[in-house]
């Protein structure tokens, strides 16, 4: 997992390691690494706010005071209700489709069998996209044609998963956001039809974010939470971007899970996200 996390954050830690001038961390010094690294600035007055009062900054402490952040992290784990159903959230651009393949790559590993449901009927080409992703990791998927009812698509995913004995459902939903009350009641009505194939149904409302956006995905969440109530976060591209702080801004604005995180472009590259072990790999760039 060391690893994965060096490799995601490759691009923010050696951001942040530019700044350094000496072994001594500094406030000002902290202050100016945390802004390259894309920490919204009113979380690093916050962080130098708890810091004890004396100017150099102590490996400890930093640690202490920014793992107050993730508190939110409690349960991560995916029960072993059967079927398993996760809605899949974003809008376009933020590599939710292909986080759903990856997404169910990685159930197919654990020795889960999975299906996926095409619900995006809106944007022309979701469905074939999706599809041929089926075909690569080799899992079933339920689909229709452009412009028919989601929340069809999604009664027939998780009822074919129950006739079937399915471990896991991931249902995609449509992006656009330049409609948020439609989108809005297209997404309620998926969660409402969902329980009436099965009433645990979705057991997860996960929302794909991009890592290359930084904080001004925050905004992007914030609508999508409030059209939905949200169960957890994954955020895509983040090693092709200095902007990992942006993950502070995520877990303070939403109190929610950092679920899983996209490390590359390979189907191994989405990864369980562990605080723990990137605040350990965070305070090594700043203090290294």
């Amino acid at each position: 997992m060391f690893d994965f996390i060096k490799k995601g954050f490759a691009k923010t830690f050696s951001a942040i390691n530019s700044v350094k001038t000496s072994k001594i961390v500094t406030k000002s010094e902290l202050e100016e690494m945390l802004l390259e690294a894309d920490v919204a600035y009113e979380i690093i007055e916050e962080i130098i706010y708890y810091l004890p009062p004396q100017d150099e900054v102590k490996r400890d402490d930093l640690r202490r005071v920014m793992s107050s952040y993730f508190i939110y992290e409690k349960d991560r784990s995916v029960a072993d209700d059967k079927p398993f159903v996760d809605l899949i959230l974003g809008v376009n651009g933020t590599g939710k489709t292909t986080t759903i393949a990856k997404l169910a790559n990685l159930y197919k590993k654990s020795s889960k069998s999975v299906i996926l449901g095409a619900c995006d009927t809106f944007r022309a080409g979701a469905i074939e996209q999706l599809r041929l992703w089926s075909e690569k990791v080799g899992v079933p998927i339920v689909l229709t044609q452009q412009g028919h009812d989601p929340s069809a698509v999604a009664f027939d995913t998780i009822s074919s998963a129950l006739a079937k004995g399915i471990d896991r459902v991931i249902l995609d939903t449509a992006g656009r956001l330049q409609n948020q009350t439609n989108l809005a009641n297209e997404l309620s009505k998926i969660v409402r039809i969902s329980q009436k194939a099965y009433a645990k149904a979705p057991h997860r409302k996960i929302l794909v974010l991009d890592g290359t956006q930084g904080n001004a995905a925050v905004a992007q969440a914030k609508a999508f939470n409030e059209m939905v109530e949200l169960n957890g976060v994954i955020i895509t591209k983040l090693d092709g971007t200095v902007k990992g702080g942006a993950l502070f801004g995520v877990a303070r604005e939403l109190e929610l899970p950092i679920l899983y995180i996209g490390v590359g472009e390979s189907m191994d590259d989405l990864v369980k996200f562990d605080p723990d072990e990137f605040l350990d790999q965070l305070m090594d760039a700043i203090f290294a």
